[in-house]
């Protein structure tokens, strides 16, 4: 019996392969792709004035390894676009006659927004942010005994001021669970009618092969739908989680996002040959969906590469997605990138699946 087993297991190239790939996979990822204390966050900057005293401070704030500027704008309709798009993380806005306030001893404020849906991203850096910006700058500019600031530095959060978890839990969950059910539902259609016996007559009947796909993948983004509602609804109503945003255009972007997952469930379905080894390349795939798109560990503080494989997940896309418009209410031109992502991994998906479709039963 043990050398049966042995020789099942050497059969079993999937499973044998998920047993060396899954450690190895985890390893990797918790040792250099997650960080929980980010660094280098895209940061836009707002510069009304060109001085010296406004370079020296953005060069103290770079100079903290938290913050990275990526944009320089020139409007405050700029300055907002970009964080409600969630191109950036965090917007400096140095105002006008910001020097010449500090040589008259009047304190001007120094505004640093940050966005706080993500409470474990902003938390660090704003934190952080008074007594780097000291230790920075007191050789020049601070005075008295003990020395104080000569400007006010106001740290808003917006999205979330409090930094409550649940506002940037709950919508990342509604992902997550539609990733994990939509997988496994169609992980497992195609390898179940060839476990039963029924796929010879599927494939005897009189349609193509993106009839069956859609015939199997359009009952579950019903369901997928009727799973989202129900959790949106909940998370709305008994945590108190806002929807700030167009309801109408969540529920498109959301029936997008449950295609794209069953799609890539359905290419799964083709590729396995029993519903055991459906299941493991789900776990494999929803693995590197929960640690690398931003739903546990924040996705700007990621080394590069981890961010590569990351923006060809549709969680990340989606997380990004349904975390806007429910929390800063953005539209539809704010989210345009991850819409058409989404939009490119469903259609790459579905093509995989179809051209594997007919060789199934080889």
């Amino acid at each position: 019996m043990l050398v049966k087993e042995f020789l099942q297991l050497r059969r079993d190239r999937v499973s044998f392969a998920m047993i060396v790939i899954l450690p190895i996979m985890q390893l990797l990822l918790f040792g250099y792709a997650i960080n929980t204390t980010p660094r280098n966050l895209p940061t836009a900057v707002l510069l009304q004035e060109d001085s010296d005293l406004g370079r020296s401070i953005l060069k103290a704030l770079q100079n903290t390894a938290y913050f990275h500027f990526t944009r320089e704008v020139h409007t405050v309709a700029e300055f907002d676009a970009l964080l409600e798009s969630g191109k950036v993380l965090f917007g400096v806005e140095i105002p006008r006659g910001f020097e010449r306030g500090v040589r008259r001893g009047e304190r001007p404020a120094l505004l640093v927004a940050a966005d706080a849906t993500d409470p474990v991203a902003a938390g660090s850096a704003l934190g952080a942010l008074g007594q780097v910006m000291q230790t920075a700058l007191q050789h020049d500019l601070f005075v008295g005994d003990p020395p104080s600031m000569p400007f006010e530095i106001r740290a808003h959060a917006r999205y979330n001021p409090a930094a409550e978890s649940r506002l940037n839990i709950v919508p990342g969950l509604v992902g997550t669970i539609l990733t994990m059910t939509m997988l496994i539902f169609t992980a497992l259609s195609v390898t179940r009618e060839i476990e039963r016996g029924t796929m010879e007559n599927l494939l005897a009947m009189p349609i193509t092969p993106i009839e069956v796909m859609l015939g199997k993948i359009i009952p579950y983004v019903l369901v997928g739908f009727l799973q989202a509602s129900i959790i949106i609804g909940i998370g709305h109503f008994l945590f108190k989680v806002p929807i700030l945003g167009s309801l109408a255009m969540l529920a498109l972007l959301s029936t997008l996002f449950i295609g794209a997952n069953l799609s890539i469930g359905y290419t799964f379905s083709t590729i396995a040959q029993n519903q055991l080894q459906a299941m493991q390349m789900t776990m494999m795939f929803f693995l590197p969906n929960i640690l690398l798109s931003g739903f546990m560990f924040p996705f700007a503080g990621m080394p590069v590469w981890a961010q590569w494989i990351g923006e060809g997940l549709p969680l990340t896309h989606y997380i990004r997605i349904v975390r806007a418009i429910m929390l800063k209410g953005a539209t539809l031109q704010n989210l345009q990138y991850d819409a058409i992502a989404l939009f490119v991994l469903m259609l790459v998906a579905m093509t995989i699946a179809i051209t594997r479709f007919r060789r199934t039963l080889d």
